[in-house]
């Protein structure tokens, strides 16, 4: 059975369903992180073994045994090495010191990052929003917005999701990281931003990482717009595509994080409203906060 050894220092990161955990460590001094992934067993979700859904499990491995994104234009993956056994898949990646990136450079670079030509292998991401919204829609909506102030609008988004998730089909589809915050893209090498986790790459609609970028990039969103459209390839879309697309995928997927934040505090003693400045449910209202523009767009499509 795989175990890590007892002198590797445990890191955050290590919540993915197929992720068994992260370590830091030193390999004949040289500080690399160590990350293990579970291969799914019996009576896992069947989404772990398909190759297209977001929760793909081995999605990281494949991409950086084949090279995929070893030379890719804004985002490029560190240097990794990975092992295979029977119980999983090990990553020994090269240590990414933080080069504290602004959002600028970060839209910029996965504005670049859009122009890639992945290809079409079987493991990349090819309905991300989609899978995510799926995922909601198990656990069963929305329910804990139904009691804020944003109640009459989440419920209509969410009735009209399909409408939104058809409207994404429709953009210009391009190479997306899928994930990309500043704890995945932390490095920086040259022009390029350097990234960690490739666990979602794969195809999705413009500007669809630009919304989920201004979630959490200190900016606003006109700025982080006009950085992503310096790095996005002419003739790939219109600046009112990006809009679309990353208005899209900002609002839905704030609101699905601000659910779940809340959803974890509303069971215990006292009024919803009293939890709103819980530390593990304030940062996801302030990001919902910041789509507030964003949802009144999308309530007149």
């Amino acid at each position: 059975m795989w175990r890590p050894e007892p002198d590797w220092v445990a890191l955050p990161g290590g919540s993915g369903t197929s992720t068994v955990g992260v370590w830091r460590t030193a390999l004949g001094g040289r500080p690399v992180v160590v990350k293990r992934l579970g291969a799914p067993q019996p009576g896992d979700p069947a989404v772990l073994s398909d190759r297209g859904h977001i929760g793909y499990w081995r999605r990281e491995a494949d991409v950086l045994l084949t090279g995929l994104a070893s030379g890719t234009p804004g985002l490029r993956a560190a240097g990794a090495s990975v092992e295979e056994d029977e119980e999983g898949v090990t990553i020994v990646r090269d240590w990414v010191e933080d080069a504290a990136s602004s959002g600028l450079f970060l839209a910029m670079s996965v504005g670049r990052f859009a122009g890639a030509q992945l290809g079409h292998p079987q493991f990349l991401a090819e309905h991300l929003m989609a899978d995510r919204l799926a995922r909601v829609a198990r656990r069963g909506g929305w329910p804990t917005l139904a009691r804020t102030t944003v109640a009459d609008v989440a419920d209509h988004l969410w009735t009209h999701r399909e409408t939104m998730l058809t409207l994404l089909d429709g953009l210009p589809q391009v190479a997306q990281h899928g994930d990309p915050t500043s704890l995945n893209l932390p490095g920086r090498s040259g022009d390029e931003a350097l990234a960690i986790d490739w666990g979602t790459v794969g195809h999705g609609p413009v500007g669809g990482d630009l919304g989920y970028l201004s979630l959490s990039a200190r900016e606003e969103f006109e700025p982080l717009l006009d950085a992503y459209l310096l790095g996005l390839s002419e003739g790939i879309a219109h600046r009112d595509d990006v809009v679309l697309g990353a208005r899209i995928v900002a609002v839905y997927t704030a609101l699905s994080r601000a659910e779940w934040a809340l959803a974890r505090v509303a069971g215990g003693e006292g009024a919803l409203a009293g939890k709103y400045r819980h530390p593990a449910v304030a940062p996801h209202l302030r990001a919902l906060q910041r789509t507030f523009g964003h949802m009144e767009a999308l309530l007149e499509l």
